[in-house]
């Protein structure tokens, strides 16, 4: 029965057995988290913000030793490792990082155990969060004020469109 709450509670939208409002926290929280990370590690400048954030893949693929997937934890910290390394390089290895980080968190949250025991949902709401980071990491991890730039740059098409 605890198998199938938790598959259930990965599917937000059904709002089984669970008030819809706490549903949508397990969706604005995680949000939240991961862009007030990116704000954060946005404050050191290249090429620490890179390293800063090589250092954090590289812990975040160690979460889960002893999650409950067998030697699995291992290879995949192995596999995050590598990852890492060449994320010294680009955020792009960093990125993919992440996002197999989310699949391990989705994994965690259907077959293993949650990253914080006593939270069920813990799991599901750090495959959110991580997302929001690997696709900051995609972008190259740019500064708040880097991004307005960029945002400010783009062609404005005729009709106003940009």
């Amino acid at each position: 029965m605890a198998r199938i709450k938790r598959l259930m509670s990965f599917l937000p939208l059904a709002c089984v057995d669970r008030d819809c409002e706490d549903t949508d926290m397990d969706i604005v929280t995680p949000i939240a988290i991961g862009i007030l990370y990116t704000l954060l590690a946005s404050l050191f400048r290249e090429p620490n913000r890179q390293n800063f954030n090589t250092i954090m893949i590289a812990g975040a693929g160690a979460a889960y030793l002893n999650g409950g997937l067998g030697v699995w934890e291992f290879a995949f910290a192995a596999v995050i490792t590598v990852l890492a390394y060449h994320g010294l390089k680009s955020y792009r290895w960093i990125g993919i990082g992440w996002v197999l980080h989310t699949l391990w968190d989705v994994t965690h949250h259907l077959f293993g155990t949650p990253i914080v025991p006593f939270v069920p949902n813990s799991s599901a709401g750090c495959a959110i969060c991580d997302m929001v980071i690997a696709l900051w990491c995609f972008a190259g991890a740019p500064s708040p004020s880097q991004l307005q730039t960029r945002l400010m740059r783009r062609p404005v098409r005729p009709g106003g469109v940009p």
